[in-house]
């Protein structure tokens, strides 16, 4: 089968590897174009490093002209689309391959349609997920289902850990997908159940912000869904008033009580919340790399009653 690809993040990249060694013929990879850093410059998506190792013909999507796009891929004469998570992907695409397109979302479709599913799913405590291949149609992420993989979240997994593991669990769920439709190309999938769907919508800086009036388990599934992006943001208050911005990167729940305002650090060097105690083990200063919270005690030095705040709106 002749497959044309489509992805741009580290999600797509093992599928990628996947297709490339099997008995199909990745006749093209489609990502975004390369982005800026910083500093000015040029930052390669990991999709197009990917598939330039492979010497993979590598086309980009113009999201304001996709008639360059669609001639190429006419001429590419694939018999599937297969499309990893890509924004702004171009509806007239579906239609350009004989065998249409298929898509890889990594949640259990109907559930989480949208850009960040993982990030819901963390934040809603889901005690699984999973990765779907299911037939694109002009209606995002509501298309028949091909093949589903269900995992279970672990405890103290982030977005970044599920990004990483639903990844690989994706490259089982094509392999099955193409088994599927190399028996027919134009298997029509099982249709979703809509009363069950639910929606992933993009999720903005301010949804990081942290309140420490919150329960310590909202605050911990918060820290978890939202690094890297958009980030847990608070600051940091010592107790002769300086104040430092940060993100916190890992946190646990823990049971307690203290008569100490939420947001206050106890003896243990725990803080208090709402309800119940939140552990710290990673933060990012908003200058600096991510450290352990034994190595943002020392370096301070932290002291029992400074204080975690919300950042203010």
């Amino acid at each position: 089968m002749r497959i044309a690809y489509f992805g741009q993040d580290e999600f797509a990249v093992p599928t990628l590897m996947k297709l490339v060694n099997s008995d199909h013929e990745v006749v093209g990879v489609v990502t975004s174009a390369s982005r800026g850093t910083s500093n000015g410059a040029l930052r390669a998506n990991p999709v197009q490093v990917e598939a330039e190792k492979f010497d993979l013909p590598v086309y980009y999507i113009d999201v304001t002209d996709a008639s360059k796009v669609l001639k190429e891929m006419n001429n590419l004469k694939a018999d599937l689309g297969i499309v990893a998570p890509f924004a702004d992907f171009p509806d007239e695409l579906v239609v350009e391959f004989s065998g249409g397109c298929i898509g890889i979302h990594p949640s259990l479709l109907p559930k989480y349609r949208g850009p960040v599913p993982i990030s819901w799913a963390i934040l809603n405590n889901e005690r699984k997920t999973g990765v779907t291949v299911f037939r694109m149609t002009d209606q995002p992420h509501a298309g028949p289902v091909l093949v589903q993989r269900e995992t279970m979240i672990r405890p103290d997994e982030n977005w970044t850990d599920l990004h990483f593991r639903l990844g690989r669990i994706a490259c089982d769920a094509i392999d099955a997908a193409l088994k599927v439709l190399d028996q027919d190309l134009h298997h029509p999938g099982e249709p979703q159940d809509e009363s069950q769907a639910t929606l992933a919508p993009e999720l903005k800086e301010t949804d990081g912000y942290l309140r420490f009036d919150e329960p310590a388990e909202v605050i911990a599934l918060r820290c978890r869904a939202m690094w890297p992006r958009p980030g847990t943001l608070c600051r940091y208050v010592s107790e002769n008033g300086e104040v430092e911005h940060l993100q916190i990167v890992r946190a646990t729940a823990e049971p307690g009580a203290f008569e100490f305002p939420p947001g206050t650090i106890t003896s243990e060097f725990k803080v208090t919340t709402a309800e119940g105690l939140l552990q710290i083990h990673e933060l990012k200063p908003a200058k600096g790399r991510v450290r352990s919270w034994q190595e943002f005690i020392k370096e301070r030095p932290v002291s029992p009653g400074d204080r975690f705040e919300p950042i203010p709106r």
